[in-house]
């Protein structure tokens, strides 16, 4: 019997490892806006969702992140990419955490914590772009080591 648990738990394992990518997760769906992400990390995923998709039209709305560290946090950068039919049409770059200067509560977290954030986020812009585009938004520290990476699918056809 233990020989079977053993042997089963290698080939999830093995399973597991030989798997290349991410599955696709849906944030929201509704009439005429859909957001999916995966994970463009090849060795983590991580959890994310808003309430509604209704909602990333408003100023402020609510979020969901989890994810488990694997590297540490002295230092977070972000860099954001819109992608239109397979290019690269602008992109956003900032600094998030530094020794002195952080605007985010989880600077400073080591390897090995789990960080989960539920509240307000403001993106700053009125209204979603129409169409089918990719946003990748890619989370790197201070050893320039990939903290977090998604790739965001959105598909808009409302009408403002």
């Amino acid at each position: 019997m233990k020989t079977s648990n053993v042997l089963v738990l290698i080939l999830v394992l093995l399973y597991i490892h030989a798997s290349t990518e991410w599955p696709t997760h849906t944030v929201c769906k509704e009439d005429n806006l859909e957001i999916y992400y995966k994970s463009c990390d090849p060795q983590q995923d991580f959890a994310f969702s808003i309430d509604r998709c209704s909602d990333i039209t408003t100023h402020t709305f609510n979020i969901r992140a989890a994810i488990v560290l694997r590297h540490n946090i002295k230092e977070l950068y972000v860099k954001i990419n819109l992608i239109v039919n397979g290019k690269t049409i602008l992109t956003y770059s900032e600094t998030l955490c530094e020794p002195g200067y952080s605007k985010l509560i989880f600077c400073g977290k080591k390897k090995g914590e789990h960080l989960y954030y539920e509240g307000p986020v403001t993106l700053g812009i009125k209204e979603i772009p129409q169409g089918d585009y990719t946003i990748s938004a890619k989370l790197t520290n201070e050893d320039h080591v990939i903290v977090a990476c998604a790739d965001f699918t959105v598909k808009n056809y409302l009408e403002y």
